[in-house]
């Protein structure tokens, strides 16, 4: 079987990888890379990383690829969302206009669907009434435990602006976090290269996060966070390589016997700050409740 793509205007500067999920199959990465490192993907007649941003005209050719429906029945299916779901969401509003809206995102609850999880904020989403009409558009992503600002668009327009304003860095976030431990300086910046995996190629990139001490006692530190790169898990992982991994962080932490007790990542998204034809928006979401009874248990304040 062999398929012929050509790409739109609809899709310029899209991943491939993410370009294939709506178009094609919504199918896990390791598939998605498996199938590029075969060449039963090719761009243009070319192989081409799984990040590879799609131009206008661009060519895809799709062969020998049949997924069992059966086999990944959890991707590709849609979340239904619970009452309860749709009673919280209606809480979680920042902002709402025509072309994209602002929540203030739980943790618990991964952004989109994946092999793991089939509960996510888009399929909830596009249950609410903020979106009847229009379509949820993931730009940017937050970790299942992380909370905070998270910007979803309503239409392709918007998503491709603010994924161009990502890429070029012209959206700056702010994070909190309570760390373990106090920093070596009040403030700073963290640069070091990570280590991912395309598939099963070793990749390394470089983060970058600016980082300021609000507070520091009981051998824990409260943090002003401001990721430049934007890296998987960068902010858990700079903090670990310092010696300050994240409270309540069961992937990156310092030792297997260390466990939170509450179960709860202490890491926030803050603030977000954009421009958009000349017009600024500042959007900020309260921590949640536990955050804030976490800072007040270490006598912690946000300056």
């Amino acid at each position: 079987m062999k398929k012929i793509y050509s790409i739109n205007s609809d899709f310029i500067n899209s991943r491939l990888d993410r370009w294939f999920r709506r178009v094609v199959c919504e199918v896990p990465q390791s598939l998605i890379e498996k199938n590029i490192r075969r060449g039963n993907i090719r761009v243009n007649q070319k192989k081409e990383k799984s990040s590879y941003k799609l131009k206008n005209h661009d060519k895809i050719v799709i062969k020998n690829i049949n997924f069992s429906p059966n086999k990944h029945k959890i991707v590709g299916k849609k979340y239904t969302p619970t009452k309860s779901d749709l009673s919280f969401s209606s809480n979680i509003f920042i902002e709402n206009n025509e072309n994209f809206a602002v929540i203030n995102k739980p943790t618990g609850i991964s952004v989109q669907s994946g092999t793991k999880s089939l509960k996510n904020i888009l399929d909830i989403l596009a249950s609410t009434k903020e979106f009847e009409g229009s379509f949820p558009y993931s730009v940017h992503r937050l970790d299942k435990e992380t909370t905070g600002v998270l910007i979803v668009a309503k239409n392709r327009k918007y998503a491709q602006l603010f994924t161009s304003l990502f890429r070029i860095r012209k959206i700056h976030k702010t994070y909190l976090g309570i760390v373990i431990g106090d920093m070596k300086n009040e403030k700073g910046t963290l640069r070091d290269e990570l280590i991912y995996y395309e598939g099963k190629k070793q990749v390394k990139s470089i983060a970058i996060t600016h980082y300021k001490v609000l507070d520091s006692k009981s051998n824990h530190s409260l943090l002003k966070l401001s990721p430049e790169t934007g890296r998987k898990h960068q902010i858990r992982k700079q903090l670990l390589i310092q010696g300050n991994p994240i409270l309540g962080d069961a992937k990156y932490r310092l030792s297997k016997n260390f466990h939170n007790k509450k179960g709860f990542l202490m890491l926030h998204a803050y603030k977000i700050n954009f421009s958009i034809n000349g017009v600024k928006y500042n959007f900020s979401a309260e921590p949640p409740l536990i955050f804030t009874k976490t800072l007040k248990e270490k006598y912690l304040k946000i300056s």
